[in-house]
C-alpha cells in the first residue's frame, strides 16, 4: 500500500478526476496527434496526454491504452499502430494497414505503466457493465493508493449500483488507512470492519503492526475479529467442498475396485495403472480433436468418456484372461502378479508417450468458477466431477440391481460354489466384473485429468487410498464404499486444516487400523453365505 503521493501525483490524480467529471464536453476520440504525444516525448508530457485522452470514457481509447499496456503498439513518422499477431490497425481509427518498415517499438518505464494502469481502472469504474465496474473496484481494494481517493469519490457520485458502491467505499477506506490523521483511519476502520472481503482482512492484518496509535491500533484488531468471524462461515463452506471434491474422486477410484477385489478377492496393484490408460486415452481424444476437429475440441471430453471407459476395461479384461484367471486362490500371487502388470503398464506409457507429463486442457464450460460468497469460489471442473462420480455410482447401482449380469455378479459374489451349482458360467462373470471394475477406473483418469497432470505415476497416488475405502467400506458393498470415500474426504481435508497434509494422512490411517482391528468386516458387513465361512 502506498502512503499519500507527492504533490505533484496528486495534482495529476485530480486533474484526471477533473477531466472526467466534465460531463458536459462532447465525446472527442482518439486524435492522431493525441495518440503520438502519448506515445513520444517526456514522461511528464505523456502522463498529461493520456489524462486528456480518457477525458471522456471511448471504447478506442480503452483499447489503444490497453494494447499499450500489453506492448503491442508501434510507432513510426506515418502514425501509431497496433499490432495484434499478423494483424496491424490504425491505433485511431481501427481500420487495417501495414506496418510500416520504419515502425519502432514505444518504450514505457514503471511511472508510465503504473500511470496505464490507474487510467485503464478510470475507464473500467464508469464501464456501462456493473461486473466490469464491480472488477475495477475490487482491483482498486487490493492495491489501494492514496492518490486514486478523488478518482474513486468521482465513480461513487456516479455510482447506482449497491454492490458496487459497497466495493467502492471499501476502496476508499482502504486508502484512508495510511492517512496522517488518525480520525481518518479510525472512521476508516470502522467502515472495513463490516467487509466481507478476504481482501479487507489482509490489508488490516499488514496495517496492524505498522500503526503507531493505541486507539486505533485497538480497532484495528478489534475489526480484523469481526471480519474473520464473517469469513469464517466461507472457510467452512470451502472446506466441506474441497473435501466432497476429494470424497468424489476416491468414489470414483475405489468403485471399480470395490467390484473386482469384492467378488473375486484380487488385489489388484495395477488398479492405479487402469486410470493412467483412461487419462491418456483422454489426451489421446483431445489431441486428435485438436488436429482434426479443432471447431468442436469442447466436445472432446464427451468421446473421451466412453474411449477411457472401453481401453482400461480391454486392458482389465486381457489381465484377467491371460494372467489372474490361473492364480485365483493364491493372494500373495495375485498380489505380486498385479504389481508387476502395473510396472510393465507404466513402462510402456513411457516408452510410447515419454516420461514427462503431458497436458490435458479443460473444455471452456469446465473452465472457470462460481462466486458463491467473496472468499469462495467453486471451480466449474471440481463440481461438474462431483456431479459425473453421482452419475457413475448411480448407473452403477443401477447395472447391479437391475440388469441379468449385475444379478449373476451378485450372486458370485454372495456365494461362487452355489452360484456355478445354479449353472451361471462364474468364469465369464470374472471376466465381465472385472472389465467393468477396469473401465470404471478408466472413467476415474478421464475425471482426474481434469483438475492434474497426467504422467505414468498417475495411479501411484491414489491407489493405497483406494484401498483404505474398499476395506473401511466393506469387501464388496457399494453403499459402504460411497460412505468411507465421502467421509474420508471430509476428514482429511478437515483435519489438513489442523494438523498439516502429512499428520492427516497419518491420522486417517491410524483410524482405519483401528476401525478394522474393532470392525474387521468394515462399515458394512457382506451378506450371504460366503461371509458366515
Amino acid at each position: 500500500m502506498r502512503a499519500f503521493g507527492s504533490p505533484l501525483s496528486r495534482l495529476r490524480s485530480l486533474a484526471l478526476i477533473g477531466l472526467l467529471a466534465v460531463a458536459s464536453v462532447p465525446a472527442q476520440a482518439l486524435t492522431p496527434e493525441l495518440a503520438q504525444r502519448i506515445v513520444r516525448g517526456e514522461t511528464d508530457e505523456r502522463i498529461a496526454a493520456i489524462g486528456e485522452a480518457i477525458e471522456t470514457p471511448d471504447p478506442r481509447t480503452a483499447a489503444f491504452l490497453q494494447a499499450l499496456a500489453d506492448e503491442q503498439v508501434r510507432v513510426s513518422k506515418e502514425g501509431v499502430i497496433i499490432v495484434k499477431g499478423d494483424q496491424a490497425l490504425d491505433a485511431t481509427s481501427g481500420s487495417s494497414r501495414s506496418l510500416p518498415a520504419d515502425a519502432e517499438e514505444v518504450m514505457l518505464n514503471n511511472r508510465l505503466r503504473g500511470e496505464i494502469d490507474v487510467a485503464l481502472a478510470a475507464l473500467k469504474l464508469f464501464a456501462d457493465q456493473p461486473a466490469q465496474r464491480r472488477a475495477a473496484a475490487v482491483s482498486m481494494l487490493k492495491d489501494p493508493d492514496a492518490d486514486r481517493i478523488a478518482l474513486i469519490e468521482r465513480a461513487l457520485g456516479a455510482e447506482r449500483n449497491d454492490s458496487v458502491r459497497s466495493i467502492l467505499t471499501e476502496a476508499r477506506a482502504a486508502m484512508q488507512l495510511s492517512d496522517p490523521a488518525s480520525a481518518t483511519r479510525l472512521q476508516a476502520i470502522q467502515t472495513l470492519a463490516s467487509s466481507r472481503q478476504p481482501e479487507v482482512l489482509l490489508l488490516l492484518n499488514q496495517r496492524l503492526p505498522n500503526e503507531s496509535d493505541a486507539q486505533v491500533k485497538q480497532a484495528l484488531t478489534g475489526a480484523v475479529r469481526q471480519v474473520e468471524d464473517r469469513l469464517r462461515w466461507g472457510e467452512i463452506a470451502g472446506t466441506l467442498f474441497t473435501g466432497a471434491s476429494l470424497g468424489s474422486i476416491l468414489l470414483l477410484v475405489a468403485l471399480g475396485l470395490a467390484i473386482t477385489y469384492g467378488l473375486m478377492g484380487v488385489i489388484n496393484m495395477a488398479h492405479g495403472e487402469l486410470m493412467m490408460i483412461g487419462a491418456y486415452a483422454t489426451w489421446g481424444v483431445q489431441a486428435l480433436f485438436r488436429e482434426f476437429l479443432p471447431t468442436a475440441f469442447d466436445a472432446y471430453l464427451l468421446a473421451a468418456l466412453p474411449a477411457s471407459f472401453l481401453c482400461a476395461a480391454t486392458v482389465g479384461a486381457l489381465m484377467e484372461r491371460l494372467v489372474l484367471r490361473h492364480l485365483y486362490g493364491r493372494p500373495l500371487e495375485t498380489l505380486l502378479a498385479t504389481w508387476g502388470i502395473s510396472l510393465v503398464l507404466m513402462q510402456t506409457v513411457r516408452s510410447l508417450f515419454g516420461a514427462q507429463n503431458v497436458g490435458v486442457e479443460n473444455p471452456s464450460w469446465m473452465s472457470g468458477s462460481i462466486q458463491v460468497l467473496p472468499n469462495l469460489q467453486l471451480p466449474w471442473n471440481r463440481m461438474i466431477i462431483i456431479g459425473f462420480a453421482l452419475v457413475v455410482l448411480a448407473a452403477v447401482a443401477l447395472l447391479l440391481a437391475r440388469t441379468r449380469l449385475g444379478l449373476f455378479v451378485r450372486g458370485v459374489t454372495q456365494n461362487r460354489q452355489m452360484a456355478s451349482c445354479v449353472g451361471i458360467n462364474t468364469a465369464q462373470i470374472d471376466t465381465w466384473a472385472f472389465a467393468l471394475g477396469s473401465g470404471i477406473a478408466g472413467l476415474a483418469g478421464c475425471a482426474l485429468s481434469q483438475i492434474g497432470n497426467v504422467g505414468p505415476d498417475l495411479g501411484q497416488n491414489y491407489i493405497v487410498d483406494a484401498f483404505m475405502v474398499v476395506v473401511l467400506g466393506g469387501v464388496g458393498q457399494l453403499a459402504g464404499t460411497v460412505y468411507a470415500a465421502l467421509g474420508l474426504g471430509m476428514v482429511n481435508k478437515l483435519l489438513e486444516g489442523w494438523t498439516g497434509a502429512v499428520l492427516a494422512k497419518i491420522a486417517v490411517l491410524i483410524f482405519i487400523i483401528v476401525f478394522i482391528q474393532k470392525r474387521p468386516q468394515g462399515l458394512f458387513a457382506m451378506k450371504g453365505r460366503s461371509a458366515e465361512a
